[in-house]
């Protein structure tokens, strides 16, 4: 992989983290600042349920972040675009569609085929 290449994932990937921590910062100031009073038990449950599924989302992407992170140090020790798994170069293709991505696509289809057939 050359060298504009590998700055235009570090350039999508810090952006994207940056984003995904903005938002963050977004939902936790949103919900401590909520002074909000349901005397309706329905109007209430609907609340926590949209609160839950935001949760849910944030937890997603806090998973997200720290993936990010991990391609951003391959990115600085040289190591970003090579599978973990055999060593060979990943697809520039398959970065494009997962940058986090740490296996080529044949590794992590015989992974995920491993992971069905010991029904993980």
């Amino acid at each position: 992989m050359d060298k504009e290449q590998i700055e235009f994932f570090r350039t999508y990937l810090v952006t994207q983290l940056d984003e995904l921590i903005h938002q963050a910062g977004d939902t936790v100031s949103g919900m401590t600042a909520s002074t909000e009073s349901f005397p309706d038990p329905t109007d209430r449950a609907s609340h926590e349920s949209n609160r839950n599924f935001e949760l849910r989302i944030r937890d997603r992407e806090h998973k997200l972040i720290k993936k990010i992170k991990q391609a951003l140090d391959r990115i600085d020790n040289g190591t970003f675009g090579f599978c973990e798994s055999c060593g060979e170069d990943i697809s520039f293709e398959r970065l494009k569609a997962r940058p986090v991505t740490t296996q080529c696509i044949d590794c992590k289809t015989n992974s995920e085929k491993m992971e069905k057939a010991l029904g993980l």
